[in-house]
């Protein structure tokens, strides 16, 4: 017998069939059986959802699981275990793993474990062996292992015409690319954005140009190559500007934002705090409304987290020692419906599109959506409970965030994975 759920009342936010009302959702073991005003069924469970957003299941394409060989930081487990707390039921885990996730054994691995967990988890393939940027990887042996992206996140390939052949094998499988933008010639020591704080604060910069010279780059190598790519965690005025003008030529290009960026700038860093730290760094607050206006106006397409975790004693280090990143996961919700949602920046619906739809084309799977047949992955949101961040909460193991403490709106109520309710 398959389970049967009734989600009563919410507010159903579908991109893909243009659905934004407040109606019910009928679950049959794991498929959306029916989407209407109102269900009258029996059922095993009914989700009182009044008030709530219920959304597609929420798909994050940039989420660093540590795991193998970094579990002190986080392992696929307790990464799995925080997307679920923070409404995700499919993650794309990056390759900068030890080792590197750089042929079909680690990808099976990773997958595997993932799937036991109730949520989908895609391994990314690195793109060259070890990510040394020397030789490519086992790219197709990958991909017909179940590897469906590319990336040599937490760095570029700074060799562009290796990383052309990638981007012709990518093209030939018709899998995307997921460009981490910087020039690493051009870092020079940098721990965070160049400008008036860093030099307050007695700090190497990074320039915004450590990006912007990469999205260039790879923008011209999709256009010859004719490979899918989707550019991580923009950071800055330019790479909104060269994605528009990229996406009016037809160069297939998409682009995200992560929470942090669209947040904070770079004024918020007072102190030498490494919990601030991350690669790109926190830019100007003129980048930052670049950045809005880019979500705003579907220039920017999709909002992902870059979820980082690191042990507490690597962030309490000095900014000038310590490692990139912060934890994502389990803050996402919060500080897109109250920066973005609640501000007029974006609408539910839009939203919803970017943090589950759109995701969901950049990797070509069929997820994102609440058509009948579809996978039920499902994600219920309050959209109007106030609470500060806490940390304590997390499922993470890393706790390394500039929001502790943070007064947001917006919290994960249910999240249901093919049918399946894993938190609620």
């Amino acid at each position: 017998m398959k389970d049967i759920v009734v989600i009563k009342g919410g507010r159903i936010l579908d991109p893909k069939n243009n659905i934004d009302m407040v109606g019910d959702i009928l679950v049959e073991g794991d498929r959306v059986a029916e989407v209407s005003e109102n269900i009258e069924r029996n059922a095993d469970r009914v989700i009182d959802a009044k008030g709530m957003y219920v959304m597609p299941g929420l798909i994050d394409l940039h989420v660093h699981l540590r795991d193998p060989g970094l579990t002190e930081k986080e392992t696929v487990e307790t990464g799995c275990a925080a997307a679920i707390n923070g409404g995700f039921t499919t993650i794309f885990a990056m390759p900068n793993t030890k080792p590197v996730a750089d042929n079909p054994e680690v990808i099976k691995d990773v997958q595997e474990r993932g799937a036991k967990t109730g949520i989908t988890v895609y391994q990314v393939g690195a793109i060259t062996k070890g990510q040394k940027g020397e030789e490519l990887s086992d790219i197709e042996g990958m991909f017909n292992n179940g590897c469906i992206a590319l990336s040599e996140d937490g760095k570029s390939v700074m060799n562009s015409n290796i990383y052309r052949d990638a981007m012709r094998l990518a093209a030939k499988y018709d899998h995307p690319i997921l460009a981490h933008c910087e020039d690493i010639n051009l870092v020079n020591g940098g721990v965070m954005n160049m400008d008036e704080n860093a030099a307050r604060l007695n700090m190497k910069g990074i320039s915004n140009a450590v990006e912007d010279v990469i999205v260039a780059r790879d923008i011209l190598l999709a256009k010859e190559t004719g490979a899918t790519l989707h550019l991580c965690h923009c950071s800055t005025e330019d790479s909104v500007k060269m994605v528009d003008a990229a996406k009016r030529e037809g160069i297939k290009v998409t682009a995200e934002v992560c929470p942090h960026h669209f947040t904070l700038s770079s004024d918020e860093i007072v102190k030498d705090d490494a919990n601030y730290k991350m690669n790109p760094p926190l830019r100007t607050k003129k980048d930052v409304e670049a950045l809005k206006n880019g979500l705003h106006s579907d220039i920017m397409d999709v909002i992902s987290t870059d979820h980082a975790p690191h042990t507490r004693e690597e962030k309490m280090k000095s900014i000038k020692d310590a490692p990139f990143g912060i934890v994502g996961l389990e803050t996402a919700v919060a500080l897109t419906i109250t920066e973005l949602v609640r501000t007029g920046v974006m609408s539910p619906l839009q939203m919803a599109s970017k943090m589950s739809y759109n995701p969901a084309l950049v990797a070509k799977i069929d997820r994102g959506h609440l058509s009948c047949g579809a996978i039920a992955d499902i994600t219920i949101i309050d959209p109007n409970k106030r609470y500060n961040i806490d940390v304590s909460t997390f499922k993470s193991k890393g706790t390394n965030t500039p929001f502790a403490g943070r007064s947001v709106y917006g919290e994960v109520v249910y999240t249901i994975a093919a049918g399946r309710i894993l938190k609620g």
